[in-house]
């Protein structure tokens, strides 16, 4: 009889939290340097095919996770890490080559040390563990993500509207990551106020913050 270890793809006597899933997840997050360095290089056509396995990696191990019983704790946390990483990742080398501004990388940045900074005080202070992540937030994170592409996608192809349209997502993800930052900042706040009054207790669905 196959164990229900084999049926998940991962031999017995291994970590709980060792899966297809996570296994996705660690081939995209050691597909970093590899990105930073086809972008550093302005290997424009190698970066985008970097970009988008990372894309096809998540959507797998999202998959695999949903629809075949292979969540875990540490995939929970793992996941969402990993994206941040290769996004950040993938902003800052950009900004180095002068494919996007400094200015928009420093807003994207300074929104996630704000988002850090607020869960901090409210583990600390208020004794909050669960940070669901907003509409907003996923919105400005998706918006991200396109720009990005999008950028790639012109650099890769200079002639193309990928090219010429690149440059006025800048303003609008700008706008919209700042926007949902002090929106997370102000639901922690709200969220916090109404557990004191006895309205309503701190979320505690597992989740990222971002």
């Amino acid at each position: 009889m196959v164990s229900h270890r084999y049926s998940e793809g991962v031999p017995p006597g291994l970590p709980t939290w060792v899966n297809l899933a996570n296994l996705f997840t660690l081939i995209r997050l050691a597909c970093v340097p590899f990105a930073v360095q086809a972008i550093l290089r302005e290997e424009h056509g190698r970066a985008l095919a970097l970009v988008l396995f990372a894309g096809l990696t998540d959507t797998i191990d999202g998959t695999l996770a949903r629809r075949f019983g292979m969540a875990t704790s540490v995939g929970a946390y793992l996941d969402p890490i990993t994206d941040k990483i290769y996004l950040s990742a993938v902003f800052i080398c950009l900004a180095i080559i002068s494919s996007v501004p400094r200015w928009l990388v420093a807003i994207i940045f300074m929104r996630d040390a704000l988002i850090l900074a607020g869960a901090g005080v409210a583990i600390v202070f208020f004794r909050m563990r669960q940070f669901p992540p907003s509409v907003w937030g996923k919105a400005s994170t998706f918006l991200q993500i396109f720009c990005a592409l999008v950028v790639m996608i012109g650099n890769a192809a200079p002639g193309s509207v990928a090219a010429r349209w690149a440059p006025a997502l800048f303003l609008p993800v700008a706008l919209l990551t700042s926007f949902s930052g002090l929106h997370y900042l102000w639901r922690i706040v709200s969220q916090q106020r109404a557990a004191r009054l006895g309205l309503a207790t701190p979320p505690r669905a597992p989740s990222g913050i971002w």
